[in-house]
């Protein structure tokens, strides 16, 4: 019930609002207190905000029941997550008209602002032309947190890499999206941004993901006993989820080899953790069997 007590309290403020107006009536009738005129003229505008109000307040009561049905917290949360992003967007979407609808109302309750409408549709053409230029990029950026919510390129907790910065996608508005970085750091976004310019949703299907290790050593290190210490590595650890296991020697420069090892974990932080320590201990591996196998530079001098 604590989830319904302001739907309750906005609505019963409608309807009083909406019965005390008759009253008002009555008493206005039979009495010339100023206060009551003024009551019972903006009667009507009052009963306007309320009755938004009481919207917005059940936008937001059946917004919290549908997300209770969606756990994002579990492991396996993407279809949990694809709803939250389509319910919070919707919800924003219903909240922005019912405001919008209700300010237009208000507007027409004055009788000046009622004219001066009037003699703006009269003479919509080049009005129409001006306000649509100027309200042109407000539009786009609602447009395309709509086209968001519908295509759904992202939703909430994928994780991104935008504008050069890695993190999780936090909050989806109808003009802006938020991106908590991995230092905890926010970053800012228009919507239009992510239909205009490329950029990487590492969970767009899955968590899963697959992390690179590049190591670089001399020509003279045994590319097997390192990839059989890169499978014991990974069967201890528990970050690895047991999938991808690959070490390659991805190039030869011409004072070493550049070697590639690929490795899966169940999301990017994982990954994260799992490619920083594979690459320590790969490291710690060669130092200690192999260390004339580190990175040199030959100098041949000549009599």
């Amino acid at each position: 019930m604590k989830k319904f007590k302001r739907l309750f309290v906005t609505v019963g403020l409608t309807l009083l609002l909406i019965f005390l107006r008759p009253i008002l009536h009555l008493f206005f009738m039979n009495s010339s207190a100023k206060i009551l005129s003024l009551i019972y003229e903006y009667s009507p505008i009052l009963i306007t905000m309320a009755t938004a109000w009481s919207l917005i307040e059940l936008v937001g009561v059946f917004k919290r029941i549908l997300l209770s049905r969606f756990d994002i917290s579990k492991e396996d949360n993407l279809a949990s997550r694809k709803a939250h992003t389509q319910i919070h967007i919707l919800s924003q979407i219903l909240t922005f008209l019912i405001i919008f609808l209700a300010f237009g109302a208000i507007l027409l309750s004055f009788d000046a602002v009622r004219k001066v409408g009037i003699g703006f549709f009269a003479s919509a053409g080049a009005a129409g032309i001006i306000i649509g230029l100027s309200a042109q990029k407000i539009m786009g950026a609602l447009l395309a947190g709509i086209q968001i919510a519908l295509t759904q390129p992202f939703r909430e907790e994928d994780a991104v890499l935008v504008e050069n910065e890695w993190g999780w996608i936090e909050e989806i508005n109808l003009t802006y999206v938020v991106v908590r970085l991995w230092d905890k750091r926010r970053l800012v976004l228009p919507s239009t941004y992510f239909l205009e310019k490329p950029f990487q949703n590492w969970t767009r299907t899955s968590a899963e993901i697959i992390g690179s290790v590049f190591i670089y050593a001399d020509y003279t290190l045994p590319v097997s006993a390192l990839r059989e210490e890169l499978t014991r590595l990974l069967q201890a650890s528990e970050l690895w989820d047991g999938k991808v296991n690959v070490l390659q020697v991805t190039d030869a420069k011409e004072s070493t080899l550049e070697l590639r090892a690929l490795v899966s974990a169940k999301n990017s932080p994982v990954a994260w953790d799992l490619r920083v320590y594979i690459r320590e201990k790969l490291i710690e591996f060669i130092q200690k069997n192999y260390p004339e196998s580190l990175p040199r530079t030959r100098v041949s001098l000549k009599k």
